[in-house]
This record gives C-alpha cells, structure tokens and sequence, in this order.
C-alpha cells in the first residue's frame, strides 16, 4: 500500500482528517489564510500571528512532552515515535527556498489549503506552485527518487 497512512492504524487517516480539519479551522480564524495578512506580518506591521505562533507551538509542545508520559501507545500508530532531522545545507537551502516562496505568495502550504477550502480561488496557484516545487525536490534531490520508490512498491 502507498500513501501517507501507511503507519498509521485503519483508522488512522480519520485522526488525521480530524485534525488536519481542525488545524484548516484554526488557521481560517487567526486569518493566516489571507495573504495580506501575513504579508503584513512578515513587514512586521501586525504582530497578532505570533500568539498563533505561540499557541500552536505550545500546544504541540505539550502533547509531544505528556501525551507519551500518559498513554502507553498513540490513538492512531502502533508506537511514539521521532522524527531525527539533520541541520545541513540541504535544509538551509530549502528552507530559504520556501521562505522566499511564503514572502512571495503570502501563505505557506496549510493555510494555503484552508483558504482555498475557504473559497480563495487565487491560492490556487500558489498551491500549484508549492506542488511543482515538493515534485522538483522529490525527483531531482530527494534521498529515494520517485522511481526508485515507484520500483519498491
């Protein structure tokens, strides 16, 4: 099976919806999927996206530090798990990459989604863009290319 609920439980990719349907509605209220509101956040002229900066962190925080002291496995994989990421100049690179790509367009990859699932039909091309760079990245750069992985499955 391919996909991104290979890990998970059957019931998994629920949790997942659930709580990317969650997040979509968070970002919708804060207003982080109106471009020019986080434009104006990045010229720091309206500094309110910090406390969703701030709650999302913390809450994210919380969970990864007492939910595995409190439960014995995840509501939805078999096991608690880490993902290790590595400082190199691959991640600077891409990350100054999608900095520029968020200061150009607005928005980055969720509230993109939640506004256009809001009805702002112009982050479509944002979103198309964001979709051209993750397949560039995957094909061309990623550790597994796309038909090495193809060939595994």
């Amino acid at each position: 099976m391919s996909g991104g609920c290979t890990n998970l439980k059957s019931y998994g990719c629920l949790f997942v919806l659930a709580g990317g349907l969650m997040a979509g509605y968070g970002l919708s209220l804060s207003g982080m999927v109106r471009p020019e509101v986080v434009l104006s956040f990045l010229r720091f002229e309206d500094m309110g996206l910090l406390l969703v900066l701030a709650g999302a962190s913390g809450t994210a925080l919380l969970a990864y530090q007492v939910a595995p002291r409190v439960m014995r496995q995840p509501l939805a994989a078999p096991v608690f798990s880490v993902y290790s990421s590595v400082l190199n100049g691959r991640t600077l690179g891409g990350a100054a990459i999608f900095g520029v790509g968020w200061g150009i367009c607005g928005v980055c990859p969720g509230p993109a989604m939640a506004g256009l699932g809001a009805g702002d039909g112009s982050l479509l091309f944002s979103l198309l863009g964001m979709l051209a760079g993750a397949y560039v990245q995957g094909r061309y750069f990623g550790e597994v290319p796309l038909e090495a992985a193809r060939n595994r499955s």
